[in-house]
């Protein structure tokens, strides 16, 4: 199974929107790019939400039969670890082993060892086309690489092999994600990454790093956009590279993680992507919930009311919601509006604050970061939530479209 140049990761915590996630793609179509819809759920959002992946597959085939999909689409396990294969084998096509946490555990000597030796020949000054200079390589930077990254690439193909003994098969798509973590990964990084995981026969067709500068949940890029734009060419470079000398698959691309309006870097991936004629895979997730809550509070009375309270127990609960996002929010609770006031807005100051729209001053990324982690609120809400979402389908479906469209796909694939 192979994954298209060009995917987007459209995740749905309440399985309501595939038929509007989906409008975006067929516009894109129309307009001259395919990309193949991925839908993605967390073993951590199916545990708060309360779902299945049968689910997520059941949403995916729903909107694609009733829409005449006919080319490409997957259903991801997304940040599945060795204990949640067995759950997710049977629905998904699509997975995605993360092994940050294995990160820093030193391999076994002598596999370190061994590592080092088999790619002793890249020691030297190591010139990869796309890149300007030379990468500056010895021993020390190989042992250093292994020591660090060898035994999460150990981990990555455990999991692996777990797929393939539960699907019977390898007809499906690898991806090995290694962005939750502290540090970024350099390009001299990721090029020895990609080679152990060649060596440990995973056929990866998509590899997420963490790149420099901060990607919070559902707000723009925090960092420096210039060194975020290096990094990224020279990564593809040391993609290219790793096809060529490693046997890798030769549709190898990067993912970007939490690239829910990441819009300042938009630009740059696009123009990287451009020179390199590289595809990418971009992780959508949170953004279909948010404009939900945003197509509620736009539709006014109960769905307003919905919106609104939603919003007064994730202020009560940041601390519990915040607590397990912490390395990919910011929130500053003396820049959260009171429930209390939130409760006396109308339509228009609710979506304004909410809706990423950095223009408008009354936008606040302290609001929109804790409702982006609030979904389980909303879970517990049950089908008086349901029941919104429903009965204001139309309204919350435009947004959806139009944010995934207008906002994400037209900026990086179109423009």
């Amino acid at each position: 199974m192979q994954l298209p140049k060009y995917s987007i990761g459209v995740g749905d915590r309440f399985a309501h929107q595939g038929a509007a996630q989906l409008h975006a793609f067929i516009q894109a179509q129309a307009a001259g790019v395919r990309i193949a819809p991925v839908w993605n759920k967390s073993h951590r959002e199916h545990t708060i939400v309360g779902s299945r992946p049968e689910d997520v597959r059941a949403e995916a085939n729903a909107a694609t039969g009733a829409l005449g999909w006919t080319t490409p689409y997957f259903v991801d396990a997304d940040h599945i670890g060795l204990a949640q294969v067995e759950r997710f084998a049977p629905a998904s096509d699509f997975f995605t082993i993360d092994v940050a946490d294995q990160i820093g555990q030193r391999a076994a000597e002598d596999n370190v060892a061994a590592f080092v030796d088999k790619h002793a020949r890249y020691v030297g000054a190591l010139d990869i086309p796309g890149i300007a200079t030379p990468l500056r390589i010895d021993r020390q930077t190989i042992e250093h690489v292994a020591a660090q990254f060898l035994s999460a690439c150990q981990e990555a193909a455990k999991v692996y092999a777990k797929i393939v003994q539960c699907k019977g098969n390898d007809d499906f798509v690898t991806e090995v994600s290694m962005d939750e973590t502290a540090q970024p990964q350099t390009p001299v990084e990721l090029l020895f990454i990609l080679a152990a995981l060649a060596n440990l026969g995973i056929p990866a067709q998509t590899v997420a790093p963490r790149f420099t500068g901060r990607f919070n949940k559902g707000v723009d890029y925090v960092g420096d956009v210039a060194q975020f734009a290096k990094e990224f060419q020279d990564d593809l470079a040391v993609l290219a590279f790793a096809v060529d000398q490693f046997g890798l698959p030769s549709n190898l691309k990067l993912s970007v993680h939490s690239g829910s309006d990441k819009f300042s870097i938009y630009g740059p991936i696009r123009d990287a992507m451009r020179r390199f004629d590289a595809g990418i895979h971009l992780k959508t997730a949170g953004t279909t919930w948010l404009e939900e809550i945003i197509g509620l509070a736009a539709a006014g009375g109960d769905g307003l009311a919905v919106a609104k309270e939603i919003y007064r127990q994730a202020f009560a609960r940041r601390e519990e919601l915040c607590g397990p996002y912490a390395s990919v929010i910011d929130v500053d609770s003396a820049k959260l509006p009171s429930p209390d006031e939130v409760d006396r807005w109308d339509e228009t100051t609710f979506t304004s604050a909410l809706r990423h729209d950095q223009s408008c001053p009354a936008y606040n990324t302290h609001l929109r970061q804790l409702l982006h982690v609030g979904y389980k609120v909303a879970a517990e809400l049950g089908d008086r939530y349901l029941d919104a979402l429903e009965k204001h389908a139309e309204t919350v479906g435009q947004n959806v479209t139009e944010n995934l469209y207008t906002r994400h796909i037209r900026p990086l694939l179109l423009d």
